[in-house]
């Protein structure tokens, strides 16, 4: 086993040495080596968690054109995926000229916390050992750290994400959300997922941890496209820019509006003397600037959650298997004055529960209310990483994958001590519930 770990740090060695668009084919080459693999590929999983994109191995489509999309539904990969666990297919038959099994194909996930960052697949001309298994889950836990530090020089990854062209607003848009849609620290777990991925243009979530606290927001800035995802901007910024400076929720709200509020003010008197016809265009196009949203603070140590609520639809928790909505008091949305201010109020969250924060996105007219509460209640045991999507893929389904605003959902697990989660059944397909 030393001998198993040294060859792992001169792995790494290898890969931080190597120039970042090629780090992650290097480690392939290096662990096609070492285990005699015929083929060794990272699939990257992209940006709709819908498909992967294969990034290194012989049958690496690189360059400009479109990343070639292996869809998950139904499929090995989907399997290891979802359940986070290696698979091992075994070729039936023999080899040429000998007894036994036939290469042996292993797909092992990808991750970090909870994050599903892609695939690692191997062919093997045998059925690999116990120390041989423990090598490559140990190489693929290796790669997620491999592709989360080199990203950030390269759009290679970025790349093999993108199945479908993002617009210009789900650009500006998906560089407000936070490197990673998942977070399992072992006493939680935060999952978010928004669709249409490559059209979005106003929604927003992020969460972030301190020593004492776990900060989640969800916010939905008025209008479409371009203009949103630039109101968004700023709202995002600046919760943050309170937060980072140790601000209450109160003081990251009050930035917020203030922000939006001064947005909307410079916007009126550059337009005030422009005609009736431009002004009424504005209005037409624009109307009032502002954004909703939920700001949450939750103490690690008790669970005692704070919150501030600006206008935006009440959550929704499920506990002990039935959902309820919280409602809570509703101050105004931030950028509308005059505004008298906004209340933090608390939140009843147990060790067990499940709160789901969602923009109106998710309340499509096909929708209907008991639906989503029932495919709240079906996914309560999956995983958030899978729940958030099942959910926002129900509204694609149900507006013909053309909704008509952002479908954007935050899910946090606060689970009892060594819960266990169950992940839904590799090609299940979950609609929902009418």
């Amino acid at each position: 086993m030393a001998d198993e770990r040294a060859w792992l740090g001169e792995l790494l060695a290898s890969v931080e040495s190597a120039p970042p668009e090629v780090a992650v084919a290097v480690l392939a080459q290096l662990l096609a080596r070492k285990l005699a693999a015929t083929e060794v590929s990272f699939l990257i999983t992209d940006l709709g968690g819908k498909a992967v994109v294969r990034l290194t191995g012989t049958a690496t489509e690189g360059g400009p054109e479109q990343p070639q999309r292996i869809d998950l539904r139904g499929s090995v990969y989907e399997r290891v995926v979802r359940s986070q666990q290696v698979q091992v297919h075994v070729a039936s038959g023999e080899r040429a000229g000998e007894g036994g099994p036939g290469p042996s194909q292993i797909i092992a996930p990808v991750s970090d916390r909870g994050d599903a960052i892609g695939l690692l697949e191997l062919t093997l001309p045998v059925l690999p050992d116990r120390q041989t298994m423990q090598l490559i889950v140990e190489a693929a836990h290796a790669l997620a750290y491999v592709v989360i530090v080199n990203r950030r020089f390269t759009d290679l990854y970025e790349w093999g994400r993108r199945t479908t062209r993002l617009s210009l607003a789900a650009e500006i848009q998906h560089r407000l959300l936070p490197d990673s849609f998942t977070c399992d620290t072992g006493r939680f777990i935060v999952a978010g997922a928004l669709e249409p991925a490559a059209d979005i243009g106003g929604d927003t979530f992020d969460y972030t941890l301190d020593r004492h606290a776990l900060h989640l927001s969800l916010t939905d800035a008025m209008g479409h496209d371009v203009q949103a995802a630039l109101l968004a901007t700023m709202v995002v910024g600046a919760l943050r820019n309170a937060r980072r400076v140790g601000g209450t929720l109160l003081d990251q709200a009050q930035g917020a509006h203030q922000a939006v509020a001064d947005y909307a003010d410079r916007a009126h008197r550059a337009f005030a003397d422009q005609s009736d016809q431009v002004r009424e265009a504005v209005i037409r196009h624009g109307g009032q600037v502002m954004a909703t949203g939920q700001l949450l603070r939750v103490s690690l140590d008790t669970g005692q959650t704070t919150f501030v609520n600006a206008g935006h639809i009440w959550p929704l928790r499920l506990r002990e298997g039935q959902v309820e909505e919280v409602a809570p008091l509703v101050d105004l949305p931030f950028g509308v004055t005059p505004n008298p201010g906004y209340r933090v109020q608390s939140l009843d969250l147990r060790e067990g529960d499940r709160l789901v924060l969602l923009t109106d996105g998710m309340l499509e007219s096909h929708v209907t209310e008991t639906g989503l509460h029932d495919l709240i209640r079906e996914t309560g045991e999956w995983h958030p990483r899978d729940a958030v999507r099942a959910l926002t893929e129900a509204v694609l389904e149900f507006s013909n994958h053309d909704p008509r605003d952002d479908a954007t959902v935050l899910c946090l697990d606060w689970p009892m001590p060594n819960a266990a989660y169950i992940g839904p059944r590799a090609g299940s397909e979950r609609t929902m519930p009418s």
